[in-house]
């Protein structure tokens, strides 16, 4: 009887053995820490590129939009960004797209107009990665565009030019003759005139986005021409700190340039990028995007606004000012209300008519009052 009762026992507790360890693994034991196929996947980042034509430091415009793109990983989980500067509008950049869709970049980014048509043939051969153009017109189905309303901001920023010339005559220096440069004289010098009939203002071409040496003595040829405001398209703010030296007013262009001429600059024009890039982001991931054409003004999220005032400007001014900038928020003004006259005295839009979208993107000719000839771009 000891005997049976013996392993009897040992049977019972086997058993009680075998029950602890089928409970525990009913209830999901702990893997080892070792056990890396058992952890959940990382979630995988949306991989973003950015190709700039100038670089990173010119404090105008490709320096906005790399502000853009510190705006979206600061607020954007999950995003890893890169970005490559200087990449010129010639095949170069056609390579430079094709590289970065072949390396895995779920959204490239081109921030120049002459990146337009190398965009579009590098998006019809990588149909899954998303392209954005920056300025351009031409669309797939995987390549939108985007771009601001500056030339709201730059009515404003002529406004506070008419005001305060002394001579009537205003310069402006200019890279290229693209409908958006265009579109900004234009608008710059409707502004001046809005305040002040009698103003003039003079164009150079300095065939170059981001060259401080040409831009210097662009800016001085104007002055000598009598300009004693100065405004411009390109990417630096050289014509600031010449129109300092020489004792003369200027306005800034696509971010705040006043900390390099605190003694000349009146007021400018800001881009803010970043809450488009985010936006873009957010529809990527949600399976959302679409080849749109995004064309934002003041009124949406401060895409472009015109920066502080210098104490210069005094507060009445700056108050009427402020008053357009309301109007053109409320949807009550636009720059391009007619009538406007180009520099042959032709009507180019009717009294009472605001110009469409379409006349703006592909604008080709000067207002009355401007003075210099567009040459091909």
């Amino acid at each position: 009887m000891r005997k049976i009762n013996k392993i009897g026992s040992l049977i019972l507790v086997l058993a009680m053995i075998l029950t602890v360890l089928l409970s525990g693994c009913s209830q999901g034991s702990k893997p080892p820490a070792n056990d890396q196929a058992a952890k959940p996947p990382a979630e995988e980042k949306i991989k973003v590129a950015f190709v700039y034509v100038g670089p990173v430091g010119d404090f105008g415009y490709t320096y906005a939009q790399d502000q853009g793109r510190k705006y979206l990983e600061a607020n954007m989980k999950n995003v890893e960004t890169t970005y490559l500067e200087n990449i010129p509008e010639t095949a170069d950049a056609e390579r430079t797209f094709t590289d970065l869709a072949q390396k895995g970049y779920n959204i490239i980014i081109g921030t120049s107009y002459g990146y337009m048509d190398y965009m579009v043939n590098v998006s019809k051969k990588f149909p899954k990665v998303v392209f954005e153009h920056c300025s351009g017109y031409k669309t797939t189905d995987n390549l939108g565009t985007y771009f601001n309303r500056d030339y709201q901001a730059r009515y404003l920023t002529g406004m506070v030019a008419g005001k305060y010339t002394k001579t009537n005559i205003l310069g402006f220096l200019a890279p290229f003759g693209t409908p958006e440069v265009i579109r900004n004289i234009d608008a710059f010098t409707l502004g001046a005139q809005s305040v002040n009939p009698k103003v003039q203002v003079k164009v150079v071409w300095t065939n170059s986005w981001n060259d401080p040496a040409t831009e210097k003595t662009a800016s001085n040829s104007l002055i000598d021409a009598g300009a004693d405001v100065l405004a411009m398209h390109v990417d630096s703010p050289t014509f600031a700190q010449t129109a300092q030296d020489r004792g003369v007013l200027a306005v800034g262009h696509d971010s705040d340039m006043s900390k390099f001429a605190p003694n000349s600059i009146l007021v400018g024009d800001v881009s803010n990028w970043g809450p488009y890039f985010v936006e873009v982001v957010k529809e990527v991931m949600n399976k959302t995007w679409k080849p749109i054409q995004y064309f934002g003004g003041i009124k949406d999220g401060g895409i472009i606004d015109i920066t502080p005032f210098s104490a210069k400007v005094d507060k009445d001014f700056q108050a009427t000012v402020t008053a357009k900038k309301q109007d053109i928020m409320a949807g009550k003004f636009e720059p391009f209300s007619g009538p406007i006259f180009d520099q042959s005295g032709n009507l180019k839009i009717k009294d009472g008519e605001k110009a469409p979208d379409s006349l703006l993107l592909s604008i080709d000719w000067f207002v009355k009052g401007v003075q210099g000839t567009i040459p091909k771009s």
